[in-house]
C-alpha cells in the first residue's frame, strides 16, 4: 500500500524544518493540497520534535524521516511517529536495522552493487541518491534492465524541469525533491510560496 500511494502522489517533498512553528504553517500547505507523503530530515536539533508535531496536528499525512545516519536513529523516528524511513546509504547496521523496522525503510544506494545488496536485504524500493550527481535519469534507464525488481526513488538534484525524465522510467514510481520548500521560504514564512508551487507541481503531474 506504501508504494502505491507514493505512485500515486510521484514526489515525495523532502524538509528541513528547524521548528513546530513551521511545521504546523507548512502542514497546512500540504493538507490544502492533497499532498499526503513527506520527508522530514534528521538535519535540525528539532527534527524529532517536528515529526511528532506533524504525526500528533496532522494524522492525515504521511510523515517520513530522512537522512537517517545511524542504526539508532530508525528507533527514535519512529518513537516520534514517523510513518516511514529513509536513508541516504545503506551500510551494515542500517540494514540490519532496517528488516527489523516496523514501517517501510529506503535505503540509500547509487550503484548497481549496492542496489543489489539493498535487495538481498529484502528491500524492493530503494532511495538512489544523489541523483543528478551519480548519473541522472540515463544511469537509472541503463541499470533497469538488469535490475529489474528494483524500483528508485531519486533524490538529489531533481527539479521541475527533469523530474519527469525520471518518471517516465519503469524502475521510478516517485521522485524526492527539495525546491518545493527551500530555506529561504522556511525563513520568510512564506506560505503562498509553497501554496503556489504545490499548485504548480500538481498541473504537471496532471500531465502524466
Amino acid at each position: 500500500m506504501f508504494l502505491s500511494q507514493l505512485s500515486q502522489q510521484k514526489v515525495l517533498p523532502v524538509l528541513v524544518l528547524e521548528s513546530v512553528q513551521q511545521a504546523d504553517w507548512i502542514g497546512s500547505c500540504f493538507i490544502e493540497a492533497g499532498m499526503k507523503h513527506l520527508e522530514v530530515t534528521l538535519r535540525t536539533p528539532a527534527a524529532l520534535q517536528v515529526i511528532e508535531y506533524l504525526n500528533r496536528h496532522f494524522p492525515e499525512l504521511s510523515i517520513g524521516a530522512g537522512t537517517v545516519l545511524k542504526s539508532y536513529q530508525i528507533a527514535g523516528a519512529v518513537d516520534a511517529g514517523a510513518d516511514f524511513i529513509v536513508a541516504p546509504g545503506a551500510t551494515d547496521p542500517l540494514l540490519d536495522a532496517g528488516q527489523d523496522c516496523p514501517v517501510p525503510f529506503l535505503p540509500g544506494v547509487m550503484t548497481p552493487s549496492e542496489a543489489m545488496r539493498a535487495r538481498d536485504y529484502g528491500f524492493g524500493l530503494q532511495k538512489f541518491f544523489p541523483a543528478e550527481a551519480a548519473g541522472g535519469a540515463h544511469l537509472l534507464k541503463a541499470i533497469g534492465a538488469p535490475l529489474q525488481d528494483i524500483l528508485f526513488c531519486p533524490t538529489g538534484g531533481i527539479t521541475p524541469k527533469n523530474m519527469m525524465d525520471y518518471l517516465a522510467l519503469k524502475n521510478v514510481p516517485v521522485v524526492g525533491g527539495s525546491w518545493l520548500v527551500t530555506p529561504q521560504i522556511l525563513a520568510d514564512n512564506d506560505r503562498q510560496s509553497v501554496v503556489n508551487r504545490l499548485s504548480q507541481l500538481q498541473q504537471l503531474l496532471g500531465k502524466l
